[in-house]
């Protein structure tokens, strides 16, 4: 990861506090951005787009499935509070990382199960969560693994979505039933 392709609040953050990120998609990014504002250690979650090769695509262009981005949360998180694995564990908590570009109705390469590593260290860590979750699964683990090149931060209208919007039909009936799953579990997850 390079770190010009940071805004200057999270370069700082990274150099002079040793904070990490790792890039996740798994479906919408509103239900994972709202998981990922619920765990203790995790500075901020930012929506937006990685994995594919347009530049600074818009979510009309991501939605035709035609720049080969996912939908993906930026985490940042201090690896002190939080580890890597047990982000990586509610991450797949979050999520059915069985189901190939697809998460409950909504379907398309955009909402393809992801996660992007900053460097080696965290790619074995993402192998390792995968292997582990792989040995208790009958079904085969589809999540692609992929260094980050570079993020796009989604429109404004994204960010915050569920906390801003908690009425809307979409964050009653789709990110709150996922929400209070993994709020229940996500305690019992070991650091």
């Amino acid at each position: 990861m390079k770190l010009n392709k940071l805004t200057p609040k999270e370069r700082d953050v990274i150099i002079n506090k040793r904070k990490e990120i790792i890039v996740i998609g798994g479906g919408c990014f509103w239900c994972i951005e709202a998981v990922f504002q619920r765990v203790d250690g995790v500075i901020s979650a930012i929506p937006g787009y990685a994995g594919g090769t347009s530049k600074n695509p818009s979510y009309m262009q991501v939605c035709t499935g035609n720049t080969g981005h996912a939908e993906v949360i930026k985490v940042i998180f201090d690896p002190e509070k939080v580890s890597l694995r047990k982000i990586l564990k509610i991450f797949f908590l979050s999520h059915d990382p069985t189901t190939l570009n697809r998460q409950g109705n909504d379907m398309g390469t955009q909402y393809r199960s992801i996660v992007l590593y900053s460097n080696e260290s965290q790619k074995k860590v993402i192998e390792s969560v995968i292997g582990d979750i792989q040995r208790g699964s009958e079904k085969k683990i589809v999540t692609e693994i992929e260094a980050l090149d570079i993020f796009y931060e989604a429109e404004e209208y994204h960010k915050n979505f569920f906390n801003s919007n908690p009425n809307s039909s979409y964050c009653k009936l789709i990110i709150k039933p996922k929400l209070d799953k993994v709020l229940q579990e996500k305690n019992r997850i070991k650091n």
